[in-house]
């Protein structure tokens, strides 16, 4: 699959530019026909295999944003209970979306869906953009005939889950920031001022405290193997990162770290259970079997032990057992979750009770998030605050030696 840079000119006159995947230009061309554009330029980019390498590695996707799919399930979700034609639909939607690579997305979806291929397996095949739970659940509103009632509970499942994650994120950005600063602040010291302050006690042949000549020996290791230093940990992350991605038993053992982590791991753990919850609760509500739903969520979790923990209760489940006691085995779910999951089987409201307990542990989340910022914060601060305190008193140390010693002379 090669990638092609286009200009082209649309229906209602306006100029159009982007990227498009295809085998060949043949190929990128009758697609961007089949989009009723009017082509005025196409070239394919060549990419150097370094590039590929690294892009490779980069954390960046052809996927869409949570919040792009969000909008565009509630939009399809309002046309198609309106009445109009799915494909229709997609045209709609496609008009008014800026992303270059969405609408190419929902461009090969109306080919294919005219084509009489079903919506579900049309979305199959852009992986990046349609997760394996959105694709079954558009498969379980297509046989049911209601597609629109799923694209609503979709639109408001992606919603939550941006949402957490948005908690999370903007939770953790002002630590992190300042962290930044003070780490910046202190390279700044040790590479600009010091060498400046070791010269002055050089010319005036001080004798140096241990402390100042602690600093100086840092600040010396630190310009002389500043490459090293700081490239180490990068390569180091690249190399967890092809670990944790290709080797199931070092991905295994990583998550089960991160759950038992001080403080870190609780709040891991409850993430990871909301989203099992919302994840399960809306594939049961919307029809799906359960042991598909199992399926599906198992391999959306995240967290390995956790699919682990779903994938042998699935085993369980199709032998004949309720939800909850194969559950209960494993002590990643606390007894909580499992007494609710279980009051939900015997009443038949599970999926009820599943989007009880999410909504219950995304406030839990949203509490530790608060209480964990609240507590990094001052800790960042007055550590950070520490090592430049440290570092200031080290350079000064000197002078104040100097300065007794000529007042005694």
């Amino acid at each position: 699959m090669a990638q092609f840079s286009y200009r082209v000119r649309n229906t209602s006159g306006g100029i159009l530019e982007g990227v498009i995947d295809a085998n060949d230009i043949r190929s990128a061309m009758d697609k961007l026909r089949s989009q009723r554009y009017t082509i005025i330029e196409i070239n394919e980019q060549k990419t150097s295999s370094i590039i590929k390498v690294i892009g490779s590695l980069l954390p960046f996707g052809k996927g869409v944003k949570s919040s792009e799919l969000a909008l565009f399930s509630r939009q399809l979700s309002t046309l198609v209970s309106s009445g109009v034609p799915i494909v229709q639909g997609l045209a709609i939607i496609e008009e008014q979306i800026t992303s270059a690579n969405f609408k190419n997305v929902l461009a090969g979806l109306k080919q294919d869906i005219e084509g009489g291929v079903s919506i579900a397996d049309a979305m199959k095949k852009y992986p990046d953009v349609f997760s394996e739970l959105y694709v079954s659940m558009i498969s379980a509103g297509e046989v049911g005939g209601i597609l629109d009632a799923i694209l609503e509970r979709l639109a408001t499942y992606l919603e939550s889950a941006e949402a957490l994650k948005g908690k999370v994120k903007s939770a953790m950005t002002y630590p992190i920031v300042v962290a930044i600063i003070a780490v910046g602040a202190t390279i700044f010291l040790l590479l600009g001022v010091i060498p400046q302050f070791a010269n002055i006690f050089k010319d005036l042949g001080a004798k140096l405290p241990l402390p100042t000549r602690i600093l100086l020996f840092v600040a010396d290791i630190l310009k002389r193997y500043f490459t090293v230093i700081f490239s180490v940990p990068i390569i180091l992350f690249f190399v967890f990162k092809q670990l944790y991605k290709k080797s199931e038993s070092f991905r295994y053992r990583v998550d089960e770290i991160k759950l038992h982590i001080p403080i870190f791991g609780v709040l891991s753990q409850k993430m990871s259970i909301a989203k099992f919850t919302r994840t399960l609760g809306t594939l049961v509500k919307s029809g799906v079997p359960i042991l598909q739903a199992l399926e599906t969520v198992a391999k959306t979790s995240g967290n390995k032990v956790i699919e682990k923990a779903i994938f042998d209760a699935r085993e369980s489940i199709r032998e004949g057992e309720k939800i909850a006691e194969p559950l209960k085995k494993n002590k990643v779910f606390p007894p909580m979750v499992i007494q609710m999951i279980s009051v939900g089987e015997e009443t038949g409201s599970l999926d009820t009770m599943l989007l009880k307990i999410a909504d219950f542990y995304d406030r839990e989340v949203d509490d530790a998030v608060k209480g964990l910022t609240s507590m990094i914060e001052p800790l960042i601060i007055v550590f950070m605050g520490g090592v430049i305190g440290t570092i200031v008193l080290a350079m000064f140390l000197p002078m104040f030696e100097l300065t007794s010693m000529m007042s005694q002379g």
